[in-house]
């Protein structure tokens, strides 16, 4: 069937994908906190992996409009939140971005 698709995927390539985005995930952070975050993010993506897994079947089970609407109103809220929230780093060095996260941290 996804063969049939125009320009259709090679599903067993989203293992080399999934290792990719694993790595930018970790070599994004400077190196004070590369082993740590880089960590962190490893657990909050496995952990939530798992959780839409698990609730899946069950959620299909209740209504699969249902459980379309709630996965794509999530995909919504985290554009929006990455809209409104995540600064703009076009242009800007490494050490640009880490000492405006800096002094936005000591605001608080």
């Amino acid at each position: 069937m996804l063969r049939m698709l125009p320009g259709s995927l090679d599903l067993h390539k989203w293992k080399e994908v999934s290792l990719v985005l694993a790595l930018v995930g970790v070599l994004i952070f400077p190196i004070n906190a590369k082993g740590s975050a880089g960590s962190l993010v490893t657990l909050v993506s496995w952990l939530c992996s798992w959780i839409v897994s698990y609730a899946f079947n069950f959620l299909m089970s209740w209504s699969s409009a249902g459980t379309f609407f709630m996965f794509s109103s999530i995909c919504g809220f985290t554009v929006l939140f990455i809209a409104k929230l995540e600064p703009e780093t076009k242009g800007s060095t490494l050490e640009e971005i880490q000492a405006s996260l800096n002094s936005f941290s000591s605001k608080r």
